[in-house]
């Protein structure tokens, strides 16, 4: 795979609609390749109509995340802190620190912003709201049960029932 610069005009591209249960609702469209995916920076122009979110209180494991407010107003949810946004503003949030963000927009007008962020395939999600975790890698998205290390392992391990290839005298 050859990776190449890509120029894709905003008017262009075409706007995704987001269709999920409300209130979490909008648009997006794609300004970074998205399939296949040959880079590691994503990057969404969002809009959220008036009385949408574009997503639950989340927090990232790996991957940076950040916005800039391109028109309309909102306000953004880090933990229990909101704050009031507007064009002009940028706003960053740092992986690992396990403190969700959300933007959403309780105003009269669309709110219209670029998301940044990176594509890894390793990344993990958790959900303040609802305890939930999203495995990217896995594809799953649920809530982990607490157990111990070696819970569900007893008996042999299936490694013993298992043919060493290469080699007769083991």
């Amino acid at each position: 795979m050859s990776l190449k610069a890509t120029i894709i005009n905003i008017g262009q591209a075409p706007e995704i609609a987001v269709e999920a249960a409300e209130p979490y609702d909008g648009f997006y469209k794609v300004l970074s390749p998205a399939e296949p995916r040959t880079g590691r920076l994503g990057l969404n122009l969002s809009r959220l109509p008036p009385g949408k979110s574009g997503c639950p209180l989340h927090t990232h494991q790996i991957e940076d995340e950040a916005f800039l407010v391109m028109s309309g107003r909102g306000v953004f949810r880090y933990g229990d802190d909101v704050r009031a946004i507007g064009p002009g503003d940028c706003i960053y949030c740092p992986s690992g620190t396990g403190i969700g963000h959300q933007i959403a927009n309780p105003f009269d007008e669309d709110l219209v912003y670029l998301a940044i962020g990176l594509n890894d395939p390793n990344e993990v999600c958790t959900y303040p709201d609802s305890g939930k975790v999203y495995v990217r890698g896995l594809a799953k998205t649920g809530r982990l049960l607490p157990a111990d290390y070696f819970d569900g392992e007893g008996g042999e391990a299936r490694i013993f029932d298992l043919p060493v290839n290469g080699q007769s005298d083991v």
